[in-house]
């Protein structure tokens, strides 16, 4: 099993690579094009062995897809494919409450279906938010728990929440527009091992390439995306480039600050990081465990 780990900044890159390091030193630094992977390969309890790649891919949607598709081209010739591709990073909450709502359709990894998301926050991102799905619940479940500063997100659904155009009824994705995706779902099974495993918030995590300032944009994207639990800006790069090669994507966010009015005081970067490292550290093990079938089902 070989998972590549894909960040945004070294800071997050770091916590991440202390969580899965609890149980295996750091093996290697391996130079990429246009980064660094560094190379851990911790012991799964059961299955094949593990090694985790992680990437620090820079800031952004843009950055992310091709980091990631840098890595994971890499791999192919090398005969070490990826079985797996991980956005992982801080991010912002959606504190507002909202009524649960209906899960989306299931179909195969990597593949793209309607918009159903909701923002990151870059930079400095995070917040609380209430999951349409709750803590460990299944989407769709009543929406009970709020993301608190420092709480774990899982993704099962990543939405590139800007990517369209202004018309004068408002946004339009791009798909409204007959092109391309804005959405890419993990593989369901993995979303509710780890959401389960680490206590996690789940719904939609948005991408957004502006992170959120103001109320009105949040109140916007939440209109637009109920479903919404996060927003950051790498999720749906990572995704993307992961689906042009057939490899399946997760995203895992811990809450740093609230999506809305930018208010600095209020961010909580230093824990969002120290959950990051426990939350990885109780995943690795889980991605050693997990198979895939050739016909597209993730157990």
């Amino acid at each position: 099993m070989r998972v590549l780990i894909v960040t945004a900044v070294p800071a997050e890159r770091d916590a991440v690579v202390r969580g899965v390091g609890a149980t295996a030193p750091e093996l290697a630094e391996l130079p990429v094009p246009g980064g660094m992977l560094h190379r851990l390969s911790p012991a799964p309890p059961s299955g094949p062995p593990l090694t985790v790649d992680d990437l620090a891919a820079g800031l952004g949607p843009a950055a992310a897809a091709a980091g990631t598709a840098a890595a994971l081209t890499v791999a192919t010739p090398a005969r070490t494919p990826y079985d797996l591709a991980v956005s992982a990073g801080i991010g912002g909450g959606f504190s507002t409450t909202r009524p649960a709502v209906t899960a989306p359709a299931v179909t195969a990894p990597g593949a793209a279906g309607p918009e159903a998301a909701g923002p990151e926050a870059a930079g400095p991102r995070g917040a609380a938010p209430e999951a349409a799905g709750s803590r460990g619940a299944a989407p769709g479940a009543a929406a009970t728990a709020t993301a608190h500063l420092g709480s774990v997100v899982v993704a099962d659904a990543i939405v590139a929440a800007d990517l369209g155009a202004e018309t004068p009824d408002g946004f339009a994705a791009v798909t409204d527009l007959g092109f391309g995706t804005v959405e890419h779902l993990p593989p369901a099974p993995l979303v509710a091992a780890v959401a389960e495993a680490t206590d996690a918030v789940r719904g939609t995590v948005l991408t957004v390439s502006t992170v959120t300032g103001s109320a009105e944009r949040a109140a916007e994207l939440l209109r637009r995306h109920p479903r919404a639990v996060a927003e950051a800006m790498e999720g749906f790069g990572v995704a993307e480039a992961a689906a042009a090669q057939a490899v399946p994507a997760l995203e895992v966010r811990t809450v740093s600050n609230a999506v809305g009015p930018r208010d600095r005081a209020a961010w909580r970067i230093g824990e969002a990081l120290e959950a990051l490292t426990g939350a990885f550290a109780t995943i690795a093990p889980l991605l050693g465990t997990w198979t895939f079938d050739p016909e597209g089902t993730r157990q």
